[in-house]
């Protein structure tokens, strides 16, 4: 999506909430919301939201294998503990 169709003013979103969520919804898109010519929110589709969460937990996770095989902790015991991570985030 161009950023010039995606961005749009705090009275657009007041006098377009309805047909801005549709939108938002129907085509998966993420709108950044401006106040005084500045950008202050975004507004985006839940599934692309929750498809963002699940990747940056991914990413965390990863991260702390880097971390935890650095320091010496067996291949077993870090899976182990990736496990009971993932539980918690369910």
């Amino acid at each position: 999506m161009k950023l010039s169709e995606s961005v749009k003013s705090i009275s657009y979103l007041k006098a377009n909430a309805a047909s801005l969520i549709e939108e938002t919804n129907k085509h998966q898109k993420t709108f950044v919301i401006t106040q005084n010519g500045e950008a202050k929110v975004i507004v985006q589709d839940i599934k692309v939201y929750e498809k963002t969460q699940e990747t940056l937990a991914m990413l965390k996770l990863l991260a702390m294998t880097g971390e935890k095989s650095k320091s010496a902790k067996g291949i077993k015991e870090t899976f182990a503990s990736l496990r009971n991570d993932l539980k918690t985030l369910k």
